[in-house]
């Protein structure tokens, strides 16, 4: 009992440590295998599990490293991962301090193009329907790119070749390296406060994906998207595709075919023009030489040579209308007569006051009501009696209700 050496925890711990910190072969190892339990903290560093078939292995890819990756790691995601093996002394586990990490099979800036494509796709930042027209006749044109490459030289030659008139508004910007993705978007946020900007072109002369990649940049593509002024991309060479190119409303494979989509040849415009104009005034010249040959045609015409005729014509015409209509407003005038005399008769035949004169007489109390039976009244009651000429006021002295020849057998 005496013999024994006792320890804490953390002196194990640490002993340990050194163990695996000393051991050459652990200081620098790449391992292949499958990102699970991913999770980026708020601090910035990456946690997660790299495992295969036989087992896993914790990791850590503190903020420093992994702020300089391209891409975003993702559950699942085969990669390979540089670093070193050692003791997390708290937590009395070994882990894995990545300090490097890219897909396998295909590199990180492919990895990191895949993801960005994908996730502005499902925004809807591709949609043809949100696509803006190039204008035909640009009253200026807005350029982003070097100033000092060959991209710039050659949107300018071809504009001033085919439209030499057209006004040109450069907005510089480094397109390439760690400040141009901003650079591009903050040049295309100025030109869109420009009034006579008409549409922009942005991009670049060829180069490999590492030399392309600000086109390929969440920020760069926001700004194309949120630019209300058309724009045109020209990035590399007519192979080469970019996000800015899904993104922006026209794709040119090329800096000298942005230019010639931009603007038209003004050679061509004006003989347009001439031809249109020439075709305006034979189409005039032809209009007026037919309607010439209509009006001498009218001309000779009977009603241009003897209008009179024509006249005397539509009068008599106009007399026997009225002479015709005439004969049925007498006839309808004639019949209507006889039918308001027979309806007249009619009415006059079944008028209370036609029976009056013939010695009767209508009874009705002080109320008005009409008296069809004594038994309506009461003696003493006050009655009107209507002859045919003037009325009785008569006071009821007794009642007879029935009189004989009314009795009921």
């Amino acid at each position: 009992m005496q013999n024994r050496q006792i320890v804490t925890v953390g002196q194990l711990n640490n002993y340990i440590k050194q163990l695996l910190d000393a051991d050459a072969n652990l200081a620098n190892v790449w391992l292949k295998g499958e990102i699970s339990n991913f999770k980026h903290h708020n601090s910035g560093h990456m946690y997660f599990s790299i495992k295969d078939k036989t087992g896993s292995v914790r990791c850590i890819m503190f903020r420093g490293n992994n702020s300089r990756m391209r891409f975003s790691p993702e559950n699942g995601m085969q990669v390979l991962a540089n670093g070193y093996v050692s003791v997390y002394v708290q937590g009395g586990q070994y882990q894995f301090y990545v300090q490097a990490l890219e897909p396998h099979g295909y590199g990180s800036l492919h990895a990191a193009y895949e993801q960005l494509k994908k996730k502005l796709d499902l925004e809807g930042l591709f949609a043809d329907e949100i696509k803006k027209t190039i204008p035909v006749l640009p009253r200026a044109i807005g350029i982003v790119t070097s100033i000092s490459g060959a991209a710039l030289r050659d949107i300018i030659t071809v504009v001033h070749r085919r439209f030499p008139r057209v006004e040109i508004i450069i907005a510089p910007a480094s397109v390439q390296g760690t400040e141009a993705p901003e650079e591009i978007a903050s040049a295309l946020r100025l030109l869109n406060l420009h009034t006579d900007v008409d549409v922009i072109i942005v991009g670049r002369g060829g180069g490999s994906l590492e030399e392309l990649w600000a086109f390929n940049t969440e920020p760069v593509a926001r700004a194309i998207h949120q630019s209300s002024i058309p724009v045109i991309s020209a990035v590399g060479h007519e192979t080469d595709f970019t996000i800015a190119d899904f993104v922006a409303d026209r794709r040119a494979p090329t800096p000298s075919a942005a230019a010639e989509t931009a603007v038209p040849v003004y050679n061509d415009m004006q003989a347009e023009i001439a031809n249109g104009y020439r075709r305006l005034l034979q189409g005039l010249s032809g209009k007026v030489r037919s309607e010439r040959q209509r009006l001498a045609y009218l001309s000779q015409s009977r009603v241009f040579q003897n209008p009179g005729k024509l006249l005397q014509e539509h009068q008599q015409q106009l007399d026997q209308v009225a002479k015709d209509l005439s004969k049925t407003m007498e006839k309808l005038i004639y019949e209507k007569k006889n039918q308001t005399a027979g309806l007249s008769a009619k009415l006059d035949a079944y008028s209370p006051l036609k029976v009056l004169t013939r010695g009767y007489a209508v009874c009705r109390r002080e109320d008005g009501k009409i008296l069809s039976e004594a038994a309506q009244v009461e003696a003493g009651q006050v009655v009107e009696v209507l002859l045919a000429k003037g009325a009785l006021s008569c006071k009821v002295d007794h009642l007879k209700e029935e009189m004989p020849w009314q009795k009921k057998n």
